[in-house]
């Protein structure tokens, strides 16, 4: 007979390594799918200063092997499996998989969101290299340089702000004449002295030797271009959550986030979303590992209604 475990997370990121490791250490038996390497996103991240516990930093793809080994040291499996279709409805979930067919008590989704590219020649060769896409994981190596941030929203309006207490200056290009940013950002941005606006621009080339020297910019109503040189350029144009499987399974925000609170219940009993994936404030590592943690609280009270 096949098992039927007590809890199936999808995604090795922060959050669902850290579902895994609570649930194992609750006597829970757990499976992580996981497609890729233990880690997701964060494992991308060159260095990470802003996660409580490494005095010296870590970077990301150690950390997530450290998340995989802590929860696999309680008895957590992992299984490197692509998920392709869920059936998330009724007390035993069915997940098909690459790896085959898997079933689950209650399941943790852990998959992420991937922040949105430029779509620029040489983009992904540049990531870690000058080419980012989170201010607070990998702005303090920026201290005293110059950066450029691309985007005009809330979040970009954030990680100019952020890093003008960090960088010598900073650029922030976004392609209309004003920012889409709520109220709260502007006066602050318009009075940092170290802040320049690039309206009207968008990034045509990403300059380079090995790393990231600069940007040519358009303008969308000329079309001339320019040049500016810079050490580092935070794109923030958009995040995208990995949540095509769960369309019609699960409320999903008009973003396409899944809808949960700080409890992370979803609207399907015994369904948790953790981490980035979830509608929430703040998207870092210590969140989704928080989200993890409580995760499983909710999934424990389940459990025990539903034996």
């Amino acid at each position: 007979m096949e098992q039927i475990y007590d809890m199936i997370v999808i995604g090795g990121g922060p959050a669902g390594y850290t579902a895994a490791l609570y649930a194992a250490r609750s006597g829970l038996s757990a499976l992580v799918l996981e497609k890729l390497s233990a880690g997701g996103q964060m494992a991308l991240t060159e260095q990470i200063d802003n996660y409580p516990g490494f005095e010296d930093g870590i970077d990301g793809f150690t950390l997530g092997e450290k998340m995989q080994q802590s929860a696999e040291r309680f008895g957590a499996v992992t299984e490197l499996a692509e998920v392709y279709k869920v059936s998330l409805f009724g007390r035993i979930k069915t997940l098909d998989t690459s790896e085959g067919v898997f079933q689950s008590r209650t399941v943790v989704i852990a998959t992420g969101a991937s922040p949105r590219p430029l779509g620029v020649p040489g983009e992904e060769a540049l990531v870690g290299k000058g080419v980012h896409y989170c201010a607070a994981c990998d702005g303090a190596s920026y201290r005293g340089r110059t950066v450029a941030v691309v985007g005009g929203g809330n979040s970009a309006a954030a990680d100019a702000l952020a890093l003008s207490r960090i960088a010598q200056k900073v650029y922030l290009i976004h392609r209309r004449d004003s920012l889409r940013a709520t109220k709260v950002y502007h006066e602050p941005l318009m009075n940092a002295p170290n802040v320049e606006f690039c309206w009207n621009s968008t990034v045509s080339a990403l300059l380079h030797e090995s790393r990231l020297t600069g940007l040519r910019l358009k303008d969308v109503n000329t079309g001339a271009e320019r040049d500016l040189a810079c050490d580092g350029v935070f794109i923030s144009v958009g995040r995208a959550p990995a949540t095509e499987l769960f369309q019609g399974e699960l409320a999903l925000d008009k973003s396409g986030y899944i809808i949960a609170d700080e409890s992370t219940r979803t609207s399907l009993p015994g369904v948790f979303a953790a981490g980035d994936v979830r509608t929430k404030a703040l998207r870092q590592v210590v969140t989704a590992v928080s989200d993890g943690a409580v995760a499983v609280h909710y999934a424990e009270e389940y459990l025990a209604e539903n034996r």
